[in-house]
């Protein structure tokens, strides 16, 4: 059998899940690499006290960011989002605000014709 990459995980029950693909790991990567950027900077960077009262705001602000960081990656791993199994196509609706599909006209050649 070839081996075949799948982009979802799969839980213990067989519920196919987001996995990589879900937000909430996107959002607590970047805060968590501005986290470290910034309590980096915090701590081996200027620290311009001077400027925000005697407090160091790029290391609070980065251990700040790693703490919001780690309850994403902690919320997306405690409960993962399920994929359905099956999505039915959404059916042309005159209600959805989306562009409705424009019918097939026969006149296709006509219309390359005047083009030229």
């Amino acid at each position: 059998m070839p081996n075949t990459k799948k982009t979802t995980a799969t839980k213990a029950d067989g519920k196919k899940t987001a996995g990589a693909f879900d937000i909430r790991n996107f959002i607590g990567m970047l805060l968590g690499l501005y986290g470290i950027i910034l309590t980096l900077t915090g701590l081996f960077g200027d620290k311009e006290l001077d400027k925000t009262g005697g407090v160091n705001a790029n290391l609070w602000t980065g251990l700040a960011l790693l703490v919001v960081s780690a309850g994403f990656l902690g919320w997306a791993k405690a409960k993962p989002t399920v994929v359905p199994d099956h999505v039915e196509p959404v059916v042309d609706d005159a209600t959805r605000p989306a562009p409705r599909k424009k019918p097939r006209s026969n006149n296709s050649n006509k219309s390359k014709k005047k083009r030229r």
